[in-house]
């Protein structure tokens, strides 16, 4: 079984940062992706930027040059520092990874963590 465990969310003034962090644990052999989605009230879950393995980062046009993902392969974390944030960046942050377990492919979810950008 692996766990996944999304912090550092919260509120913050427009211009703000933050710096999101996930670690995954348990019965990990092997991890290809790790990746940062939101949903907004209202919206569809969407990716915010993930970074795979021998691929490099992606990230979304709404947050190209305002955030920068990184992982961390020893620790099982992934870490997404977001600047200049808006009102439209609030929403629900959730940390997915993908890859292989003891039991198979992993796929697994965090609980997420909420982001509010408002004065």
């Amino acid at each position: 079984q692996v766990q996944v465990v999304e912090s550092g969310g919260g509120l913050v003034q427009p211009g703000g940062s933050l710096r999101l962090s996930c670690a995954a644990s348990g019965s990990i052999i092997s991890i290809y992706s790790m990746g940062w989605y939101r949903q907004a009230p209202g919206k569809q879950r969407e990716l915010v930027a993930d970074i795979s393995t021998g691929i490099g980062p992606y990230y979304a046009d709404s947050v190209k040059g305002r955030s920068t993902i990184s992982r961390d392969n020893a620790k099982n974390m992934v870490y997404l520092q977001m600047n200049s944030l808006k009102p439209e960046d609030t929403a629900i942050y959730y940390c997915n990874i993908v890859g292989l377990g003891e039991r198979g492919r992993i796929d697994s979810w965090g609980q997420g963590t909420q982001v509010t950008v408002s004065t």
